[in-house]
């Protein structure tokens, strides 16, 4: 416990602040103007939304994903909520759930340094100008709006899940054929040691350009959605820019704790945000950030790969089945 507590102080204080404000309401739950939940309801959902949040990150970190593509549609598909505010929290998950990973990977040397400031900057003015638009679109188009962008996320979510399927293998140490101009002035390139295989793994990014157009596009999307962008960055960063899976995987996380930092500011703004609701789900992503962040430095980049396959298609099934039902009002049950 002494030692767990000097690798990470702000867990401890982090959840003893969240246990005493907690308290704090159990304690003037009945003062007049505040019977919203009873102790018990209350406590119930903190602990059971702590624990799913856990859950969440622990596989979010593995497959560089942000629990945001985890919570937004189990929040959508179970619950009324608002849905700027399932947006917001969803957020404050894949936030978190890459901002505590940031320090095992950095000490590890998984996540790169060069790529993450590099890709950093199109993805948060895209993470902005997404939670922007979100609020814009909310009162113009309503729910047509979000059915048809839901419809062709999908769609595109199982393009990229079947190029991970096609790619086998090979996506784990991609070795680019030809290194272009752009990405060689911008020095894409540096090794990690790689825990599975006992060596050092070299590797140089290709197709930056393209890359921070297409990051600038994932980070829209992940503000619009409150999905993050974890679903795209790891595709984007191995099958395109050919980084190694792991290094994809570790600097998408901090790529997702810097993009979706700034793009919750406009939902906050919006006072679409409520704490009640983010708190466990945030402390619940500290807890299974520093899990993840762990089991990832010692599996296989094979298992991660499938990791990822499988919340691909999950994610594209639920968002497909999502759009189907605002455009047709055709109802899918999935998951």
């Amino acid at each position: 416990m002494r030692s767990l507590f000097r690798q990470s102080p702000e867990l401890f204080i982090l959840s003893g602040l969240v246990i005493i404000t907690y308290a704090a309401i159990a304690l003037f739950w009945n003062v007049p103007g505040t019977e919203v939940l009873t102790p018990t309801k209350m406590w119930f959902i903190i602990v059971l939304s702590f624990l799913f949040s856990t859950f969440i990150a622990i596989i979010a970190v593995i497959a560089g994903i942000g629990g945001g593509v985890l919570f937004t549609p189990v929040m959508l598909a179970f619950t009324s909520i608002d849905t700027l505010l399932i947006r917001a929290t969803g957020l404050v998950v894949a936030m978190f759930s890459g901002l505590i990973s940031t320090g095992p990977f950095m000490r590890k040397g998984l996540a790169d340094v060069k790529i993450v400031f590099f890709c950093s900057v199109p993805i948060v003015v895209g993470a902005m100008a997404g939670a922007f638009a979100a609020i814009y679109l909310a009162n113009v188009m309503g729910a047509t709006g979000d059915a048809i962008v839901r419809l062709a996320l999908g769609l595109v979510l199982v393009f990229i899940a079947m190029m991970f399927i096609l790619g086998g293998s090979k996506t784990e140490y991609p070795q680019p054929k030809k290194i272009d101009s752009f990405s060689k002035k911008m020095r894409l390139y540096s090794a990690y040691w790689e825990e599975s295989l006992g060596k050092v793994v070299e590797f140089h990014a290709t197709r930056g350009l393209l890359g921070g157009f297409l990051f600038f596009a994932v980070g829209f999307t992940g503000g619009f959605f409150g999905l993050g962008g974890g679903w795209a960055v790891v595709p984007v960063l191995n099958l395109l820019m050919a980084v190694p899976l792991k290094v994809a995987a570790a600097s998408s996380g901090v790529l997702l704790a810097m993009g979706n930092a700034a793009a919750i500011w406009p939902y906050i703004t919006k006072g679409s945000l409520l704490p009640l609701l983010a708190v466990p789900w945030m402390l619940g992503q500290v807890v299974g950030g520093i899990l993840g962040a762990i089991i990832l430095v010692k599996i296989k980049a094979g298992f991660v790969r499938k990791v990822l396959i499988v919340i691909l298609f999950l994610t594209s099934f639920k968002l497909i089945a999502r759009g189907l039902e605002g455009l047709f009002g055709i109802n899918i049950p999935v998951f």
